[in-house]
């Protein structure tokens, strides 16, 4: 019997991945991950770490001269390492794997000779509405999917959001779901940081609302504090909201504490853990809340922890926005409310701080419905062979 052919080594292009924190970096890591575990050989061009703090991973990281931005300065560097390695690119398959990447090789697609030709996009949501609004890049993004022998998307909802604007995605697109992060527990853990991390709170005899999170406005966390505030008094006096999370914004970061110095609900914000911080974190939560919206041309394609805190089996408190409702089952693994009806919101807190069955009852579903989908499979459908798109399968039940 005549041997496979063996596979074409993958790239994969991003500028987010560890040590950076949020759902894009978790999903390259994961990916890159899966494919390794599945006997591919994997390469991952990436932003520069000269902190050292990035985790030693199994498979390749090439470390580019590059902050990690979608400037143009990021762009062009990641643009001069694809015509510098293109000898080595042209017989592999390479994935634009975020915006980033997907910027610096526009400025080849006038060269069609100079990109790989075998080149896949996943597409997270927010720079579908970036692309579109801008005329020259939804140009160029039009040219760069009829470019692409596959387009992946964790969600429908963002598949639906790329084919109503991009409609010659259609055919080529993969939904490859998102699954709960794992790869933590492949690669050694980072030392903790007493000079950059600051110490994890002790839980006292109050609830634990916990958001888990970057600091900006499309996050929601004040929307959060907002609703924990209109709290029934006697309800209000036994929670405790525990922020964590970078701030993308120094306004928001100080209109956040602004507003917490006036709440009277007792807030705390926790800054960025390491991962052993953040599980004792997520150990002593009884809520996990992340109350996203839709601000300006950014959504929320999906949203990664969710699952996470699920995993960890606590019920969710959201907003039924972009594809939230794929990683949270409204009434299964948690509630989910209208972001125009801030009383609801309130309400549906009320109901689980004051519920300890209907907390556990959501948290346990939580685990099963986590771990629904895996990044082996997700890696499986989006690096299949062939060039064409299986169509997405229907949302879990």
């Amino acid at each position: 019997m005549p041997q496979a052919a063996p596979s074409l080594p993958i790239f994969i292009l991003t500028h987010e991945f560890d040590p950076r924190r949020g759902g894009i970096a978790t999903f390259c890591e994961e990916i890159a991950l899966a494919a390794h575990e599945a006997g591919e050989k994997v390469e991952v061009w990436t932003h520069r770490d000269p902190a050292g703090r990035g985790r030693p991973w199994p498979f390749t990281v090439r470390r580019l001269n590059l902050s990690g931005t979608h400037g143009l300065r990021c762009q062009l560097t990641t643009t001069w390492s694809l015509l510098a390695n293109r000898s080595r690119l042209r017989d592999a398959t390479v994935l634009l794997a975020e915006p980033g990447p997907m910027l610096a090789a526009m400025w080849l697609l006038p060269f069609g000779g100079l990109l790989p030709r075998r080149l896949m996009l996943t597409f997270h949501g927010s720079e579908i509405l970036r692309f579109h609004h801008n005329p020259l890049l939804r140009w160029l993004t039009r040219a760069h999917i009829r470019r692409a022998v596959r387009i992946s998307t964790l969600t429908h909802y963002t598949r639906e959001l790329l084919c109503s604007r991009f409609p010659e995605a259609a055919g080529k697109t993969i939904l490859a779901p998102g699954a709960v992060r794992t790869a933590s527990g492949h690669t050694p853990p980072l030392a903790p940081d007493p000079d950059t991390t600051p110490k994890v709170a002790i839980k006292a005899d109050r609830l634990v609302v916990l958001t888990v999170g970057r600091l900006h406005p499309r996050k929601g966390q004040l929307i959060t504090l907002k609703a924990l505030d209109a709290l029934p008094p006697e309800l209000r006096a036994r929670v405790e909201y525990w922020i964590v999370g970078k701030a993308g914004d120094s306004h928001y970061e100080h209109l956040l504490h602004l507003a917490a110095l006036h709440a009277t609900v007792r807030t705390r914000f926790l800054g960025e853990l390491n991962e052993t911080q953040l599980e004792l974190v997520y150990d002593q939560a009884d809520v996990f809340a992340l109350t996203s919206i839709n601000y300006r041309q950014s959504v929320e394609g999906f949203g990664l922890v969710y699952l996470d805190a699920s995993a960890r089996g606590l019920p969710i408190v959201a907003n039924r926005v972009g594809g939230v409702p794929e990683a949270v089952s409204d009434g299964v693994t948690g509630l989910l409310v209208s972001p125009d009806h801030p009383a609801q919101l309130t309400a549906a807190f009320a109901r689980l701080l004051d519920d300890s069955a209907l907390r556990s009852r959501l948290g346990a579903a939580g685990r099963t419905w986590a771990r629904q989908n895996t990044w082996q499979h997700a890696a499986a459908l989006l690096f299949a062979p062939g060039d064409t798109a299986e169509p997405a399968p229907s949302p879990a039940p």
